[in-house]
C-alpha cells in the first residue's frame, strides 16, 4: 500500500462535513512539519485554515485545496460506508475520494518525496488549506488570501487540487475560470382584479420584452480560452397565488458566467441600459461571487504540461469549463494559477471514488511540477 493511498484513507476516514474539518489538517500538519514546514492555523468562525510554508526567498509555489467535502446522500445507497474508505476492484471509495482528500494525499507525499532529494531547493513551497470550499466559502481561503495581502505576502505560482480529468488522470488542466455574476431583478407593476386590465399593470407582461432581449444580446465573443458570456435566469417568482388577480412585482434571478472579455461594469451597465430603454420601474440588486482569472501558456503550465506527459504520457488539454473554486481567491495574489486533480466523474455524487494508481500519478506529478519550477528552472 503506496503513503499516498494510505494518507487518503486517513482523510477520508474524518467526517468532514462542510465548513468543519475534523482534524484532517492536524494530520497533514504534523507531516509538514517533521520536513520543515512553519504552520499557522487561521481558524475563522467555525472554519479552518493552515497555511503552512518551507522556505522564505522565491518562486513560492503553493498547492491549495479543501478539507471539507458535501454530505453523503443516502448511506443505504452506498456500496460501503461513505466515511469507511474502501478498496474495491482497484478504486478508493469514501466521501472525499476524488474531491479533493485524494489530492490532499498527493500533494504531500510529493512534498515529502521532492524535499528528501532536493532538500537544499530554490525558493520557498507552500500549502494553502481550509474547511469552506463546498459552502459558502466566506471565511476559507478568501480570508486567507487577505492575511497574506495585508503582510505583502504573494505566491509565484499555484496548483489547486480540484479534479479536473475527464477520462484519464492528466488528460485536462484548468488554467482559468469564468467569472460569476447574478443578480435579483424586481420589476414593479400595479396589482389588482384579473377581470380589470385597464385598473392594472402586469410586471410580467412588462418585463417579458426586456427579458426576450437579454436572451438573445451577445455579451462578447468569448476568446482562445473562454467561451462567450452567458447570460441565464434560474428562478421567477411571482403572483399572490390567486389565479384572479394580477400581482404587483415580478422577482427574476438571473446569472452570467463571463469570460475575461467581458468587465463586471461592463455587464452591469448594459444590463441597466436594456431595463432602462423598455422603461421598466424595477429594483436591481447585483452579488459578485467570483472575477473571471485565465493563466496563459507559460512556466507553471509547461512545467505541469511537461510533468503529466513524463508520467502518463498525455499531451494535457487547457480548460477554463465547469463552475469557480478558491483559485478565483488566490488569482488575486497570484499571477499563474491551475487546476489538476483525479477524474470528476463521481463527485459529490453516491459511492464517489477514485484509482488507486491515479493518487500515486498524481502525486508523481506533482513532484515533477516541483523540480521543473525549483530545481531545472532555478
Amino acid at each position: 500500500m503506496s503513503d499516498t493511498l494510505q494518507l487518503a484513507q486517513q482523510l477520508i476516514a474524518r467526517r468532514s462535513l462542510t465548513p468543519h474539518d475534523e482534524g484532517c489538517m492536524q494530520i497533514i500538519g504534523q507531516r509538514l512539519e517533521k520536513i520543515g514546514f512553519k504552520l499557522e492555523l487561521l481558524r475563522c468562525g467555525e472554519v479552518d485554515n493552515l497555511w503552512a510554508r518551507r522556505g522564505s526567498s522565491g518562486p513560492l509555489l503553493c498547492f491549495a485545496g479543501h478539507t471539507d467535502v458535501v454530505p453523503s446522500g443516502p448511506v443505504e445507497k452506498w456500496h460501503s460506508a461513505p466515511f469507511t474508505p474502501t478498496v474495491r476492484d482497484g478504486m478508493l471509495y469514501g466521501r472525499g475520494a476524488a474531491d479533493m482528500k485524494g489530492s490532499l494525499a498527493a500533494f504531500v507525499t510529493a512534498i515529502e518525496k521532492f524535499v528528501e532529494h532536493h532538500p537544499g531547493h530554490q525558493g520557498s513551497i507552500a500549502l494553502l488549506l481550509t474547511s469552506d470550499e463546498e459552502g459558502v466559502a466566506l471565511d476559507g481561503t478568501v480570508r486567507v488570501v487577505e492575511a497574506l495581502q495585508a503582510r505583502g505576502e504573494k505566491m509565484d505560482y499555484c496548483i489547486v487540487g480540484e479534479p479536473t480529468a475527464v477520462s484519464k488522470t492528466g488528460d485536462t488542466i484548468k488554467n482559468g475560470r469564468r467569472g460569476s455574476l447574478s443578480g435579483t431583478l424586481t420589476v414593479k407593476g400595479v396589482q389588482g382584479h384579473i377581470a380589470y386590465p385597464h385598473l392594472v399593470k402586469n410586471p410580467i407582461h412588462l418585463a417579458a420584452p426586456a427579458i426576450a432581449e437579454l436572451a438573445s444580446t451577445e455579451w462578447d465573443k468569448g476568446n482562445e480560452y473562454f467561451p462567450p458570456t452567458s447570460w441565464q435566469i434560474s428562478n421567477i417568482h411571482g403572483g399572490t397565488g390567486a389565479s384572479n388577480v394580477v400581482p404587483g412585482t415580478v422577482e427574476i434571478e438571473f446569472n452570467f458566467r463571463f469570460s475575461t472579455a467581458s468587465t463586471v461594469d461592463s455587464l452591469r451597465a448594459r444590463v441597466h441600459a436594456i431595463l432602462d430603454k423598455h422603461g421598466l420601474q424595477y429594483d436591481l440588486l447585483w452579488s459578485l461571487s467570483g472575477k473571471p482569472y485565465l493563466t496563459p501558456r507559460g512556466n507553471l503550465v509547461d512545467a505541469v504540461s511537461t510533468a503529466i506527459k513524463t508520467v502518463t504520457g498525455i499531451d494535457t488539454e487547457l480548460s477554463t469549463t465547469g463552475g469557480t473554486s478558491d483559485g478565483r481567491f488566490i488569482a488575486d495574489i497570484c499571477p499563474q494559477v491551475l487546476e489538476l486533480g483525479p477524474l470528476n466523474a463521481t463527485i459529490h455524487k453516491l459511492n464517489e471514488c477514485v484509482a488507486v494508481a491515479d493518487l500515486d500519478h498524481l502525486s508523481d506529478i506533482y513532484r515533477l511540477s516541483l523540480e521543473n519550477l525549483l530545481v531545472k528552472a532555478a
